[in-house]
């Protein structure tokens, strides 16, 4: 079993239980690269038995009935997107943004949007070795969404969430763990997604600055022109 979402994207693992929450983010389709796991019942199902199964493994526990309604993939869509905008309304480590200079970053909005988050259920219990563990409850969606508010709250809790991001490309979206000594990661791949933006937004520049000085020529020539015209005018 592995994490079939993130690893179609190549993007760096989240550690432990968070790489569930990476792995919904990452059932989202790229454009031309790869379909929607959540698309529908039958697809949903396989994805979460093998992220179910995963997880378990991970912890050491059996693996949950990951049997889906006909209404599941629906709500596992909406339920990814809240995961999304928590994600991009987190405050940053820094005060500052690394794709923008020393601009400060706003303050983050709450999550809105896709409906309200409902509440889970979770069950309480000590380790072999004494430790408190929160452990999910239920089935199917019941059993991903206790167990994705879990996880979050445990990374939140233990200061790697913040290190959990999504690509800046808006071309790809896909979710990675930041690993960098400072947190400033943007790209999942500086060399694949911080290119092509750069790129494109080179090429944006170069077409407003040509844009500028076409103006600029014509007003110029429209200038001369007129000033022809007024010498060439008769004085009598």
């Amino acid at each position: 079993m592995s994490w079939v979402a993130s690893e179609r994207y190549r993007v760096r693992q989240a550690p432990a239980g968070l790489a569930l929450v990476q792995e919904l983010i990452n059932t989202r389709a790229i454009s031309d690269y790869a379909p929607d796991l959540l698309a529908d019942r039958e697809s949903a199902e396989r994805w979460l038995t093998g992220a179910a199964g995963e997880w378990a493994r991970i912890h050491g526990l059996g693996s949950p009935d990951c049997t889906l309604s006909p209404s599941d993939p629906r709500a596992l869509r909406d339920l990814r997107d809240s995961f999304e905008r928590l994600l991009t309304t987190t405050p940053p480590a820094s005060d500052t943004d690394p794709a923008a200079g020393e601009t400060p970053r706003p303050a983050p909005a709450p999550v809105r949007g896709g409906g309200p988050v409902r509440g889970v259920t979770v069950r309480l219990a000590p380790d072999e070795q004494g430790q408190v563990q929160l452990l999910p409850v239920g089935r199917g969606r019941d059993w991903l969404e206790s167990a994705l508010w879990s996880e979050t709250l445990l990374a939140q809790r233990a200061g790697t969430w913040a290190r959990l991001k999504i690509c800046r490309n808006g071309e790809c979206g896909s979710s990675f763990y930041d690993t960098s000594r400072n947190n400033s990661g943007v790209w999942h791949d500086v060399r694949i997604c911080g290119n092509a933006v750069n790129l494109r937004a080179s090429r944006q520049r170069k077409r407003i600055r040509a844009a500028a000085e076409s103006d600029s020529k014509h007003k110029d020539e429209a200038a001369a022109k007129g000033k022809g015209k007024g010498k060439g005018a008769p004085t009598g």
